[in-house]
């Protein structure tokens, strides 16, 4: 994988595409992408927004691919996610969190899970523009932002990112109990209205 992720980074805003949809739709490539929009950013500023935007493209039809397989496979990939016996529970809470699980490892540039989560929507049947909504909503602040940060700090971005993934994850897990307690609590306010 490694030899593919040098080769794709030396064809440029090409190989970013294609680093893009690859780690989106399912081949392991844990922060390559990040790593060259980065680099793109650092070497040459004035692409940086290019690279961001091409890497949410890529990133989108990537994601898009792997929730179809789900889709299209998703009674089996479900009895074996659930095979304790409880698929209605977890169905159920994926209903009410799962995109919540989607967003959150999509939007922050540490590596957190996010491919089962991917095929828990297309196999639960999450609405197709529903997911890709929140795909977009978390990779364009991100990929949009390490564009931003690259063209700013140059070479020293990756080593402030290093010294603050314990800030970027303590927000990351504020942010998912604040869109938690949203959820429910919307939920609720539904529930007293109908």
């Amino acid at each position: 994988m490694k030899n593919l992720a040098a080769l794709l980074n030396s064809w440029g805003l090409i190989g970013l595409f294609c680093l893009a949809v690859l780690d989106s739709a399912g081949v392991p490539l844990p922060v390559a992408v990040d790593g060259l929009i980065l680099a793109t950013a650092a070497v040459n500023p004035s692409s940086a927004y290019v690279g961001a935007l091409i890497a949410v493209v890529g990133s989108a039809i990537g994601s898009m691919f792997l929730y179809s397989v789900a889709r299209k496979g998703g009674k089996v990939y479900l009895n074996t996610v659930t095979a304790s016996g409880r698929p209605a529970k977890f169905r159920a809470w994926f209903q009410t969190y799962g995109l919540i699980t989607i967003f959150i490892p999509a939007l922050v540039p540490i590596p957190l899970p996010l491919k089962v989560f991917v095929l828990s929507a297309g196999a639960l049947g999450v609405k197709p523009v529903t997911f890709l909504l929140v795909i977009l909503a978390a990779r364009i602040p991100r990929y949009f932002g390490l564009a931003w940060l690259g063209a700013q700090m140059g070479s020293q971005t990756m080593p402030w990112l290093k010294a603050h993934v314990v800030s970027l994850s303590f927000s990351a897990a504020l942010l998912a109990a604040i869109l938690a307690i949203m959820v429910k609590w919307n939920a609720r306010r539904a529930a007293q209205a109908g």
